[in-house]
């Protein structure tokens, strides 16, 4: 029998997208609740991602909203998968919300699989507004580990109805936007908690930080430094 590949070693690339509204007002995230067998934060809200798909590599960007997150991101990720992050994080808000992060365009012949709501709107996927703001290596140990980047978005420039969850997969229930000043009474992974500190520190501003937190778990010490920085700032054991 072929010994079975131990998914906790694997390390995935994977993109989360950090959805606000009413910014400057009474910011809210929109988030939703893993299943009780999940594999992965069985029970917790999360922000809506995944890891990165083959196809993801081949679908194509709106031409011109894409930058400067593209370029940042390739900065501190391999470059040749910086567009098929920006790509599964559109892919996992659309798979998990049913929200549309796009812009008028069209495909070159049929659409993937996944993206025919796209295509027969005329749409094609859009990073306008998309800023990466963090990265997180899931600790070792844990059943399944994934190379994260978030990305903080502008409920703005969503092109479908913000409050339609109705096009969702089952992959999250209780979908809902949470008040930022409300959101520690639910029951959130760590993770979860330290990004959105970052978030609330820089608003009513989405935008990328001079200096993108990671929290690096690649070695047995686990860091907390800042990408483009000098060093570790802090150390966890």
């Amino acid at each position: 029998m072929d010994k079975m590949l131990d998914k906790s070693k694997i390390i995935r690339d994977a993109a989360t997208v950090i959805l606000i509204r009413d910014k400057a007002t009474r910011p809210q995230v929109l988030m939703g609740q893993r299943g009780a067998k999940a594999a992965f934060m069985p029970n917790k809200f999360v922000f809506p991602g995944g890891a990165l798909d083959r196809t993801d590599s081949q679908v194509p960007l709106a031409e011109g909203g894409a930058e400067p997150c593209l370029t940042r991101l390739g900065e501190h990720a391999d470059p040749s998968i910086a567009s098929a992050l920006l790509v599964a994080a559109i892919r996992e808000l659309w798979e998990e919300t049913g929200q549309m992060l796009a812009a008028p365009g069209d495909w070159a012949g049929d659409a993937p699989k996944g993206w025919e709501a796209f295509a027969d709107a005329g749409l094609i996927p859009s990073a306008r507004g998309m800023a990466f703001v963090f990265r997180a290596i899931t600790p070792k140990g844990r059943p399944r580990r994934f190379d994260a980047r978030f990305f903080a978005v502008d409920a703005d420039e969503l092109h479908s109805d913000i409050d339609d969850f109705s096009r969702a997969s089952d992959e999250l229930s209780h979908l809902q936007w949470i008040p930022l000043d409300d959101v520690r009474r639910f029951d959130l992974p760590f993770i979860t908690e330290v990004v959105l500190a970052e978030i609330v520190g820089n608003l009513p501003e989405l935008g990328a930080p001079a200096q993108v937190p990671f929290f690096n778990n690649t070695d047995e010490e686990s860091l907390f430094e800042r990408l483009g920085g000098v060093g570790p700032l802090t150390a966890a054991g």
